[in-house]
């Protein structure tokens, strides 16, 4: 069966001062239609260039990357935009909405770009607003809602584009706990009607919401499986949780 996404023997390299930084190091992975995965690392693990290659934002240094099948590694800027508005959809920490236009302009801005018609759009646009349960907010303006509102106008954004993968990264970021874990809920209601969700992450209580967990550490996977094992969550070196204690992070 042909994966969604296929990275092969990934490398990116790059100088910094007198050394050379191997962002990645040799990292396959494969992710398939309809999974939710968890990228998780901490900072320097090398999660943000995964996700960079992965959302098409940046080129391997070797190795290949097969999105829907097709080979994305070796394409020019033009191809790769081409990819992201066809295939990807993203959401941030940071929302990224634009506070001079309506929550509504806001989800169909991306549809614009990539030469919708406009009743085309507004259609999709407000399918994905009732999706994330925001239809009837369509006419507000960003700065009228709350965090957790307008990230779930940056997640019917993401789904207005009918993309095939959805990238979230760090999407609870800048949202308090209770809010946090709603958006979250979002995420996994997507994927229970048929998205593929990938999440980067650096949290551990994040990661386990997905069903799996692909960690990353000095550039290279070292555990790729379920979320609910306790190695997903434990570093190389340190001690498996006690019985009982497999849900503390």
């Amino acid at each position: 069966m042909e994966h969604l996404i296929e990275l092969r023997d990934i490398y990116k390299i790059y100088p910094m001062g007198d050394e050379i930084v191997h962002a990645l190091d040799g990292v396959s992975l494969s992710i398939d239609r309809g999974e939710f995965v968890a990228i998780v690392g901490s900072s320097g693990s090398g999660k943000s260039t995964a996700m960079n290659i992965i959302g098409c934002l940046d080129v391997p240094t070797s190795g290949s990357y097969h999105l829907g099948g097709v080979d994305v590694s070796t394409m020019d800027d033009d191809q790769q935009a081409e990819i992201r508005n066809k295939m990807l959809g993203f959401i941030f920490q940071q929302y990224n909405l634009i506070p001079k236009l309506d929550i509504l302009e806001n989800v169909e801005l991306p549809l614009l770009y990539a030469g919708v018609a406009a009743e085309e759009r507004r259609r999709r646009a407000i399918q994905a607003l009732e999706r994330v349960g925001l239809a009837e907010k369509r006419k507000h303006l960003p700065s009228q809602l709350s965090g957790g509102q307008q990230q779930r106008v940056s997640i019917a954004r993401a789904l207005a584009g009918d993309p095939s993968v959805i990238l979230a990264d760090e999407p609870t970021g800048a949202l308090d706990s209770r809010t946090g874990r709603e958006v979250l809920g979002f995420l996994k209601k997507l994927n229970r009607e048929g998205d593929t969700v990938v999440l980067i992450t650096h949290d551990n209580s994040i990661a386990v919401q997905a069903d799996r967990i692909i960690r990353l550490q000095d550039g290279k996977i070292i555990y790729d499986g379920d979320a609910r094992d306790p190695r997903a969550v434990v570093r190389p070196g340190e001690e498996l949780p006690e019985a009982g204690e497999e849900g503390k992070t």
